[in-house]
């Protein structure tokens, strides 16, 4: 799950260099320096400097000791740690544990590309079908008992397990249809090659097909070849009021805890979070969520999945308890929608690079104008055609300063794929102007 970090505004962080053009790098939060990094790690948009989904592995030991000496006080080192994919989170930590066979974690931080999709390699299914996720309204009469709505929910949660070079990642799924749709969050599988789906009641284990995935939500569906499946009931989050009841059903820590259940209530409702660099509007929750939750069902007070569990808010200076995030299911909806149906998400523009600021790529930020270094170009974009390069800085899109990520963001707002972005680029001491047009964010998956 992903972890937000929320520390002292004056503290300082040596952030290393590596974002991406609608993420940032992963790494903790900034005071407020404008350099918005995005990870799966989540803060208040308000407040918090972005953070950014990692996708490194950490071994099992280090997830351990990590684990004892949160447990033992040492709360800070816990939050370090992305929990979600596998990278070092600025501020937000993701629910999923890492198996031995990962990376060390060495505290630095990897470059993003501006896509997500690419970085999971599972064979993917057939799309189409007229699956849906269909949201059920709020049954009248009385509440059911925690005992009730474990006993009605937990045959519709499912164990993931995701393979790939660096490890294993584990996390939670929820079964949307008896044919074997399954969701869960893409940071769950995000840089899998496998990905196997086990029944919390025994009903057995199933290889897992891709059918889309999408970083910018957190969102994934997966297939599973199976029949009689016992689908979840998906109520409306739109119903929902801060005091109601909610229940948070997962597997804490992966395969150790499976089918746990934690219980608080609707915290706050539409909370804005600033997760990769994106502002995604999410419930908050006083129940317990911890690695190995993502993915998993938040539950109202009559067994319906009304959000799915995806972040916590964790602190190295401050004690903070009880801050869990889930995605609303009326937002979730048109994502899963969309992605059974074409196994991707459009209309969302991209240039196709992969940048970060540029005082983390230099050693004498003072010597070059500010903007944003490029660290890689998808030679599937107009950017690549047009000439834009590794090592080029980006100091203005369409007339305006890009000192940081959201700036370049900032002006694709409002364009669709085939609009143009007038660049200005600095290299070799010259300035040039290259006029980019934008593409889908997912033609550049490939």
């Amino acid at each position: 799950m992903y972890s937000y970090y929320f520390d002292r505004p004056d503290m300082e962080y040596n952030i290393p260099p590596g974002a991406g053009e609608d993420r940032a790098p992963v790494l903790r939060p900034v005071p407020d320096s404008g350099e918005g990094e995005k990870r799966r790690v989540v803060r208040r948009a308000a407040e918090a400097p972005r953070p950014r989904r990692n996708r490194r592995r950490a071994r099992a030991v280090v997830v351990l000791c990590l684990f004892l000496a949160l447990m033992l006080g040492s709360g800070a080192a816990a939050v370090l740690l992305n929990l979600r994919g596998g990278r070092p989170l600025p501020a937000l930590e993701d629910l999923m544990p890492w198996e031995d066979g990962a990376e060390d974690w060495d505290g630095r931080f990897a470059p993003v590309p501006e896509t997500q999709e690419s970085e999971t390699l599972v064979k993917r299914a057939p799309v189409g079908g007229g699956t849906v996720l269909s949201l059920s309204p709020e049954p009248e009469g009385e509440a059911l008992s925690p005992r009730d709505i474990y006993d009605k929910s937990v045959p519709s949660i499912v164990s993931i397990r995701g393979e790939g070079d660096w490890g294993a990642s584990l996390g939670t799924g929820i079964i949307l249809s008896e044919d074997g749709y399954i969701i869960t969050n893409h940071h769950v599988i995000a840089g899998t090659r496998t990905v196997t789906v086990t029944r919390l009641d025994g009903g057995g284990s199933y290889d897992a097909l891709l059918v889309g995935s999408d970083g910018q939500t957190d969102l994934a569906v997966l297939k599973v070849e199976a029949a009689g499946l016992p689908a979840a009931e998906f109520g409306d989050s739109a119903s929902l009021r801060v005091g109601d009841p909610a229940y948070a059903i997962g597997n804490p820590l992966g395969e150790q805890l499976m089918g746990t259940m934690t219980d608080g209530i609707i915290s706050y409702l539409d909370r804005a979070m600033s997760v990769d660099g994106y502002e995604m509007q999410l419930i908050q929750t006083s129940a317990a969520l911890n690695s190995g939750n993502s993915g998993g069902a938040l539950v109202n007070q009559y067994g319906q999945v009304i959000g799915v569990t995806t972040l916590k808010m964790s602190s190295n200076w401050n004690t903070i308890e009880g801050l869990g995030f889930a995605i609303p299911t009326a937002s979730a909806k048109a994502i899963v929608d969309e992605l059974i149906a074409a196994g991707h998400i459009g209309g969302r523009p991209a240039i196709g690079v992969t940048v970060g600021p540029v005082k983390y790529y230099v050693e004498d930020p003072d010597a070059v104008p500010q903007g944003l270094w490029v660290e890689s170009v998808d030679e599937n974009s107009d950017a690549w055609r047009k000439g834009l390069r590794a090592g080029d800085i980006i100091v203005e899109a369409n007339g305006l300063p890009t000192p940081a990520i959201a700036d370049l963001n900032a002006q694709k707002e409002g364009l669709q794929a085939g609009d143009s972005l007038e660049l200005k680029i600095f290299r070799d001491g010259d300035y040039l102007i290259l006029s980019v047009e934008l593409v889908e964010q997912y033609t550049l998956a490939g």
